[in-house]
């Protein structure tokens, strides 16, 4: 047996192992394998007799998890897919029990770390946060990111924490963060399946790693299958290794280490990911371990049977080739074990598994049937005191007959049995309708909480410090006050990176990083590929990993290309992880008021309802903007910052404290007051709604103009409903189509602040045409809300009040 095969977590080599040592490593490792298998084909049935839902398992991957394992060092990163139970295991970062908690949908984070009950089960976290929203130390733990359902979603993350090592390696000013990492030497570790390998997700991310050369090891699990589809229709040749070969560094130059090593081979399993890993964590070089020959012996999940779509050929071929069938022969043949050995091990396996199942329903289920019982004593009072006992009783013998109860089914008998003794004002109903509010209240923390971290270090705490002007102070182009910003920041905060296309060499395309490449470094602000997805996943990991990164994307249109990114990984980390992991993440962008199909977006419809669990941040000027940048810089939540493409040259005067002042997030301004018409707009549309003011004013009508600044969170003060108020007129100027981000402002202002109360008119939305506004200025004009738009609709509200005084004017 090769030496490397021997290698364990404590550095120890064949040499320094007796036989009995290594016979002890290996039993070990079979019985977590064997107990991994055992907890899929338990959990299988559990869901079948419906104690779960769904469930999808690593059945059939447990040999090749062992022997990366084996290579997963204390630092070192995970961002895998949902067949890692094995891996998970035998690292020590799950455990059966959680397994179980998660399969069941245990909302305790105690029981289920990884996400409270909120992701189905083999969807893996360590948690990263403390309870007071800090980050604990990285360097000292095993760590995993919040996986995700979409199978080669995790891709672009996955190169941003192995990004991240580069830069701790790399960049000496970076060792006081000695809590991320020890000298860039932790390895990031993702997985992924064969029919996965198919989605631009990957190829993007795996070009940008063999670029930026990066500590990143990516195990592709080939069971030559994506559920029903064979090798042949999702991979050329049908075989991932084959079709990138020219990744393989060579005399041409820097690129990967490709690996290829069967599924059910144990021995070479362990030499091979030996090999790659050593090369990986010492040369900082990617590597790819394409491990085929594997198998699925349960199908893909839960919802159905891979005996549908394979050969009774392949169905034998996987049964002898099964890996740990394959393990077991291999370890009794070299006389590490006996069958009968073998065989007591699997049956305490069993049970020991078996245990941890019943362990962990009757966490969840004990406590819920507790809480049932709660209830139940409440309704039998209620009904000992209503004239609706029998109906009560009814509901309250129904809901005891409840199999497998779960907390909605006491809730409904609950508002049930309210609704029954609705006209009954007695003491028992009372009691019941507290204790209904109290388990609301609960209920809502369990399943609806988190969204963003609401820590101490959230951004809307950041303390609001006003734009300090002099006598002199300069007025100079918009552009030149965020190079500004960026500058002081830079010098602040070592920890701050940025990086997109264009924004190295050249300082954007709109020269806000002007000559910040050539004073902080390339490590610092680098240009990156056309790859938007990526960029977005490389900031998403660096910033789990302590940075503070700004992304890139050149112009809003292009936010597209990383929409998957964005709204399956960075908007919900925080809550899919209940609050265990975060990613202070900014994004930058540029967007509105540019002609043409391609460079004239304003999709904020499609960011507000994809996007949930970032702040969306939308100033009309590049002060607004540094203030933002100011104050996300010094929160710990993500946000997606859109400037005004068309403001950068647009004069503006530089704060002396440039880098300090603030702009506090949800915090709408009331730009210009009037008394007619309240009108609510931002960004680059804004200043056109100022333009249409002025004349307004000029035919007696004075509009009171509103910039909500940030529209997630928006208006948190309820400044528009007070307007409202006031001026009894709404109207909403948006560059986005109609009912995208003008719909949701009226929700907003209309129901949440209950701005309906103060109408005497209709609310009106003035939006873009229905289709992306064609080249050219006329185009732009027709298109989208122009100055006489504006003056057009706002004239129409006050004819329609007040005719006589404001005769029509076409």
């Amino acid at each position: 047996m090769p030496e490397t095969v021997l290698q364990q977590g404590n550095d120890l080599k064949a040499g320094e192992l007796s036989f009995d040592d290594f016979r002890k490593i290996v039993i070990s490792d079979y019985r977590i394998g064997y107990e991994s298998r055992q907890a899929s084909l338990l959990g299988r049935r559990e869901v079948l007799t419906g104690k779960a839902k769904f469930g999808i398992f690593g059945d059939g991957k447990e040999v090749a998890q062992l022997a990366m394992a084996k290579v997963f060092r204390t630092g070192d990163w995970r961002a895998g897919y949902y067949r890692d139970q094995t891996f998970m295991f035998a690292t020590g970062m799950s455990n059966l029990k959680e397994f179980f908690a998660q399969l069941y949908a245990n909302p305790d984070i105690t029981k289920d770390p990884a996400s409270g009950g909120r992701q189905m089960n083999c969807h893996y976290a360590t948690r990263y946060v403390d309870e007071n929203g800090n980050f604990t130390n990285q360097a000292q733990t095993k760590n995993t990111a919040s996986d995700l359902s979409t199978t080669g979603g995790h891709m672009p993350r996955l190169l941003g924490l192995a990004y991240a090592s580069k830069l701790y390696r790399q960049n000496k000013e970076l060792e006081y963060l000695s809590n991320f990492s020890v000298n860039g030497n932790e390895v990031a570790f993702g997985t992924i399946g064969n029919g996965s390998t198919s989605e631009g997700l990957f190829f993007e991310s795996f070009n940008a790693a063999g670029v930026l050369q990066v500590p990143m090891a990516i195990s592709i699990w080939d069971d030559a299958y994506a559920i029903s589809v064979p090798a042949q229709l999702q991979t050329t040749k049908s075989d991932i290794s084959e079709v990138l070969k020219g990744f393989q560094r060579d005399a041409k130059g820097k690129g990967y280490e490709i690996f290829k090593v069967k599924g059910w081979d144990y021995v070479a399993l362990c030499e091979t990911y030996e090999r790659a890993i050593k090369i990986c964590r010492e040369e900082h070089v990617p590597v790819m371990i394409h491990v085929t020959e594997m198998t699925q012996p349960q199908g893909h999940s839960t919802s159905g049977s891979h005996e549908r779509y394979k050969s009774k050929e392949r169905l034998a071929w996987e049964e002898e080739h099964d890996c740990l069938l394959q393990m077991r022969k291999w370890m009794v043949e070299s006389a590490i074990i006996t069958n009968e050995e073998i065989d007591e091990l699997e049956a305490t396996a069993k049970k020991y598994v078996r245990e941890c199942q019943k362990e962990a329903w009757a966490d969840l289920d004990g406590e819920i049937k507790d809480e049932m019982a709660d209830a139940v004593r409440l309704m039998e009072s209620v009904a000992e005191h209503s004239s609706k006992y029998a109906e009560l009783h009814q509901l309250i013998e129904s809901l005891q007959a409840c199999v497998d109860p779960g907390r909605r089914d006491t809730v409904a008998a609950i508002k049930k049995a309210l609704r029954i003794t609705l006209n009954e004002k007695t003491e028992q109903r009372q009691a019941l309708v507290d204790y209904l509010k109290a388990e609301t209240i609960k209920n809502k923390e369990r399943f609806n909480s988190k969204l963003f971290t609401n820590s101490p270090n959230s951004p809307l705490l950041v303390p609001v410090v006003a734009a300090d002007y002099t006598d002199d102070s300069k007025l100079i182009d918009g552009r030149e006050v965020l190079n500004a910003c960026f500058d002081a920041n830079f010098e602040r905060d070592k920890s701050i990176v940025a990086f997109g296309e264009d924004v190295g060499a050249i300082g954007d395309v709109n020269q806000g990083f002007a000559g910040l490449q050539a004073k902080y470094s390339d490590l610092r602000i680098t240009d990156t590929g056309i790859r938007e997805a990526t960029i977005v996943g490389q900031g998403l990991g660096l910033a789990m990993r302590g940075f503070r990164p700004i992304a890139e994307i050149q112009y809003l249109d292009y936010l597209l290309y990383a929409l998957t990114v964005l709204s399956d990984d960075v908007a919900s980390l925080s809550y899919r992880s209940s609050g265990g992991q975060k990613a202070p993440l900014i994004v930058r962008t540029r967007g509105h008021r540019l002609e043409g199909i391609w460079h004239s977006g304003s999709p904020l419809g499609m960011i507000l309802n994809s996007m949930r669990g970032m702040h969306i941040c939308v100033p009309r000027n590049m002060t607004q903007a540094a203030g933002m940048y100011n104050a996300l810089l010094r929160g710990d939540e993500p946000a997606l910052v859109i400037e005004s493409l068309n403001g950068y040259r647009l004069k503006e005067k530089l704060p002396a404290n440039v880098g300090e002042f603030t702009v506090p997030l949800g915090k709408a301004e009331i730009v210009r007051e009037g008394t007619d018409v309240t009108v609510i707009s931002y960004g680059s549309t804004l200043r056109i709604v100022q333009e249409a003011a002025e004349d307004l004013e000029k035919m007696g009508i004075n509009i009171e103009v509103i910039d909500p600044q940030t529209l997630y969170p928006f208006d948190t003060e309820h400044i528009c409903a007070q307007s409202l108020r006031k001026t009894n007129k709404l109207l909403v100027v948006d560059e986005d189509l109609p009912g995208g981000g003008s719909a949701y402002i009226l929700q907003k202002v209309l129901e949440v602040q209950e701005g309906y109360f103060a109408l005497d008119a209709q609310p009106k939305t003035l939006c873009g045409a229905e289709h992306r506004p064609p080249y050219g200025s006329d185009g732009d004009y027709f298109s989208k809300p122009s100055t006489d738009d504006i003056i057009d609709v706002v004239y129409s509200m006050m004819n329609e009040a007040n005719p006589a005084k404001y005769p029509p004017l076409y």
